[in-house]
C-alpha cells in the first residue's frame, strides 16, 4: 500500500515539482497551500506522513504543528523550511516535529526520511517489520509467516500493512477504508470485511482481531498458531 502524504507548501513551483517527484516514487500526495486547508485535510485523517512548510500565507507552520499535537494528532511530520537557524529547528522538534529538512534538499533524501519516520511510528527500526513469526515488508510487498511466504491479494496486503503500522491498536473501519484508496476515496465496508476474512484465513485467526462494530487490530505476537 503506498504511503499517503499531505504536503503543505505555498510555493507553486516547489509544490508542483515535489508532488510530481513524490508521486513518481509511488507515493500518494495531497497538496495544499494554506494553513486553513491543511488543518481541514489533516482532520480528515488517512495520512501516513505530513510535510509542513513553515512560511504559509495565512499562518505559521509551527502554530499549525502545535495545534495538531495539542489535539492528539500523532501522524509523523517533517518540517520543510528555508531557514537553517538552530532555534527554528529546536522549536519545531519541541513542538512535535519528527524531522526537519532545510531547502533546498534532494527529493531522494526526503523520500528516505519519510520512510524512516513512518517506520519509527510503526515502532519498526528496519524496512522489514517483524511481529513474532510474522514479517511484513511494505516496500517489497512481501509477507512471511514462520519463514514461509504468504500469497496475499493486493487488497489483503494493503489491509495487513495498514494494521501493522499501528500493531496492537484497533484501526476503525472508516480509517481503514480511507487508507485503501488514493486521497481517501471510500471503500465499501462489506468489501473490507470480505478481505479481512480472507486475510485471517490465510494468516490464522489469532493474528487479526475483530472489535465488532468498530474495526480490526493486528496482534503483535500471538501466543499460539491456529491453522489457516
Amino acid at each position: 500500500m503506498p504511503l499517503h502524504l499531505l504536503l503543505v507548501e505555498d510555493d507553486l513551483d516547489l509544490g508542483a515539482s515535489l508532488t510530481q517527484a513524490l508521486q513518481g516514487a509511488g507515493l500518494v500526495v495531497e497538496w495544499v497551500r494554506l494553513a486553513a486547508d491543511a488543518d481541514r485535510f489533516a482532520a480528515q485523517g488517512g495520512h501516513d506522513c505530513l510535510l509542513l512548510d513553515l512560511g504559509l500565507p495565512d499562518g505559521h507552520g509551527l502554530d499549525l504543528l502545535k495545534l495538531w499535537r495539542s489535539r492528539g494528532l500523532a501522524t509523523p511530520l517533517i518540517v520543510l523550511t528555508a531557514s537553517d537557524a538552530l532555534g527554528d529547528r529546536l522549536q519545531g522538534l519541541d513542538e512535535g516535529a519528527d524531522d526537519f529538512m532545510v531547502k533546498p534538499f534532494a527529493v531522494e533524501e526526503l523520500i528516505s526520511r519519510v520512510h524512516a519516520v513512518t517506520r519509527r511510528a510503526a515502532q519498526q527500526a528496519a524496512s522489514v517489520w517483524r511481529f513474532g513469526e510474522l514479517a511484513v515488508d511494505p516496500q517489497r510487498r512481501e509477507c512471511h509467516l514462520g519463514g514461509e511466504p504468504m500469497l496475499l491479494s493486493p487488497r489483503e496486503f494493503d489491509i495487513l500493512v495498514a494494521l501493522a503500522r499501528v500493531a496492537g491498536k484497533v484501526v476503525p473501519k472508516h480509517r481503514l477504508a480511507q487508507s485503501l484508496q488514493p486521497l481517501g476515496d471510500a471503500v465499501d465496508f462489506n468489501a473490507i470485511e470480505v478481505h479481512v476474512h480472507h486475510l485471517r484465513r490465510k494468516l490464522g485467526s489469532q493474528w487479526v482481531k475483530t472489535l465488532r462494530g468498530v474495526g480490526y487490530a493486528l496482534a503483535t505476537e500471538p501466543p499460539e498458531k491456529s491453522p489457516p
